[in-house]
């Protein structure tokens, strides 16, 4: 089968015009709560489902190795989403709505920073944890696209890519990331 050429134009352009539109104040205001939190000795906890569940794996796997090994300042991440056991036990015995709040009842402390990334903004789950997370003393940070749903509107602060498009909300979700390893790390 013969997709045609273009894809690449098509799905860049779009990102482009993603990049483009975004607000930059609001980006580097995110950054800048991940670096208050970090610099303020905090647990950095990310959580996220689907595509996002590996984003919010990907942020930790980059900051716990790559800030410290810059900075010789210890990073205190953790993701919520790397223990399929727990998850599943969590899920079987509550529910997969609690997920993240039963890990949180468990590691939380005031000052915590729990950033929750959902492309629709309306997961059950990540809802549930930042309401949590808000009600004992976190700070919490939203990454959505879409309208931003439940999470733009649950979260402390948000980072919100306005895109009707999973693929490109999670592209630019991804990208947060790397800003923020950059940022810390002393990159830029």
């Amino acid at each position: 089968m013969a997709l045609g050429k273009g894809i690449a134009s098509l799905y860049l352009d779009k990102l482009i015009r993603l990049l483009s539109a975004v607000d930059r104040e609001q980006i580097d205001h995110g950054v800048q709560v991940v670096a208050d939190a970090w610099l303020g000795g905090k647990q950095i906890i990310t959580l996220g489902n689907g595509g996002s569940s590996m984003t919010a794996l990907h942020f930790i796997n980059d900051w716990n190795k790559t800030i410290p090994m810059h900075t010789q300042r210890s990073f205190r991440g953790r993701s919520l989403v790397d223990n399929i056991g727990l998850m599943m036990s969590y899920a079987n015995d509550l529910s997969f709505e609690d997920i993240f709040v039963g890990q949180l009842k468990n590691i939380l402390q005031p000052g915590d920073l729990v950033l929750a990334i959902s492309g629709s903004g309306n997961s059950e789950n990540v809802i549930r944890a930042v309401e949590y997370a808000n009600q004992n003393g976190a700070v919490t940070l939203g990454l959505c696209g879409y309208s931003g749903g439940k999470l733009k509107q649950a979260a402390q602060h948000v980072v919100w890519a306005e895109i009707d498009d999973m693929q490109l909300a999670e592209d630019f979700h991804f990208m947060f990331g790397h800003m923020v390893m950059q940022r810390l790390a002393g990159y830029c």
